[in-house]
């Protein structure tokens, strides 16, 4: 459980630092996983393959949105290999100019000290 906290904890501290790009290279196994809970706008896929394609997925999205505010809590750990964060975020999409706020919770799955797996959870509107 040690290994499952300490992963969690660098993990949330890199979302709170605006490091959610830098650190995917890192914290992800090179075959990781990434599944929304519904397809993203521009997107015809729920589930990203592969730890360059998460990375290229949250530039894109750094790219497309102005970030005003974004909290991450946790980590709420499941032993022995699980552990989530719930995110709330306040934004701008770039090409709209439409102002959001979004919350959700991610469940981050690990193997070998690395996260092979997370799964994003949406709170309805």
């Amino acid at each position: 459980m040690e290994e499952l906290v300490k992963v969690g904890r660098e993990f949330v501290e890199a979302m709170r630092n605006g490091q959610g790009v830098s650190h995917v290279d890192g914290i992800y196994a090179e075959n990781a996983q990434s599944v929304e809970a519904v397809n993203p706008p521009g997107r015809d896929i729920r589930i990203a393959k592969g730890r360059d394609t998460i990375k290229t997925k949250r530039e894109s999205w750094a790219a497309t949105h102005d970030i005003h505010k974004l909290e991450a809590d946790g980590p709420y750990v499941h032993p022995p290999n699980r552990f989530a964060v719930r995110f709330e975020a306040e934004v701008t999409q770039k090409d709209t100019g439409r102002d959001m706020t979004l919350r959700e919770i991610a469940v981050y799955t690990l193997e070998d000290g690395k996260i092979v797996r997370e799964e994003f959870f949406m709170l309805p509107k």
